[in-house]
């Protein structure tokens, strides 16, 4: 059995598909109300916060995929995700499951380097401590062989559904609604999303590849880093329409976040949106050479079509 902890989330969702379609239709759903997608799907109510339901979640799983998000809030991302980590681990250790956990890359220095599996961890905010704290408790129990795990980064994602990041938000949320979209601090800038179909189907790939284990793995993105300008270029032509856009300043989003949480949050990742983010997942592409990777004009096409598809009757 294959579980996934955290399954209702876009990138739950798209890893249930992932394993069921790829590698398995023995899966367990686990959120706080799962909804199975198969036929076959398990479904378990656990909260991660709670040890003991935690290890009844993990219990009798071999491979547990650790997807859980919470929304854009600093002090609950302090109090509970690493706990639910700790909580993992030693569920993952008592049942002698393996361990595939979901990570970003908040912790990573707000440069233009070039990131990569070995970039050292230069976290700035309290999103981004928390973060390192998780991957650092998971590393820690790797280091002293209490689990068999392996980490899966991604950077910021795009993808259809309920995905959840700034860049949909801001931007291709806003284009769905016929509202202009609304574009960090500068629009010149190189970007690297990745497609959450895409992430959700390596990850399963790597979770089910025996030697891939106890290392971190940066999760394949497409080549082609587009600027926002280009992104709102390639909306405009799978919407068939002028895309409108603004590009927002810092002191914008800092007098919308006297009113507004979300923008609050979003104020301590901004520093990373002056800067090309330039996000390598050659590791991967050497080590899975056939693994196809969504072209961003070929996601942001799906996006339109889902658009159109659910739009209402004229």
């Amino acid at each position: 059995m294959q579980t996934i902890l955290g399954a209702n989330g876009q990138i739950g969702t798209e890893l249930a598909r992932a394993l069921h379609d790829e590698h398995t239709t023995d899966l367990r759903l686990v959120s706080r109300n799962p909804k199975p997608l198969h036929q076959s799907d398990q479904v378990l109510s656990a909260d991660l916060m709670d040890a003991g339901a935690t290890s009844r979640a993990v219990e009798g799983s071999e491979i547990a995929f650790l997807t859980v998000g919470l929304p854009p809030n600093s002090e609950l991302w302090a109090e509970q995700l690493p706990v639910m980590m700790r909580n993992v681990i030693d569920a993952c250790a008592t049942h002698g499951t393996k361990l595939v956990f979901f990570d970003n890359t908040y912790m990573y220095p707000r440069t233009a380097a070039p990131q990569t599996e070995q970039t050292p961890f230069e976290p700035h905010g309290s999103k981004a401590v928390t973060r390192a704290r998780m991957a650092e408790l998971l590393m820690r129990a790797m280091d002293e062989q209490r689990i068999e795990a392996v980490i899966c980064r991604a950077p910021e994602f795009y993808g259809p559904g309920k995905t959840q990041s700034f860049s949909n938000a801001l931007v291709f949320d806003r284009i769905r609604e016929n509202k202009p979209a609304r574009v960090p601090l500068t629009d010149d800038t190189r970007r690297t999303l990745i497609w959450t179909p895409d992430a959700s189907r390596a990850m399963a790939l790597i979770g089910n590849t025996l030697d891939a284990y106890g290392r971190t793995w940066h999760l394949p993105v497409h080549g082609n880093r587009p600027t926002y300008a280009e992104i709102i270029e390639m909306c405009s032509e799978a919407w068939g329409r002028d895309v409108d856009y603004r590009v927002m300043k810092r002191w914008q989003f800092r007098l919308g976040g006297l009113v507004s949480r979300p923008v609050r949050e979003l104020e301590e990742l901004l520093p990373r949106y002056a800067v090309d983010n330039v996000f390598l997942s050659d590791a991967f592409d050497g080590a899975f050479p056939d693994f196809r990777t969504t072209t961003y004009r070929e996601g942001i096409q799906t996006l339109a079509d889902a658009d159109r598809r659910d739009a209402p009757p004229a």
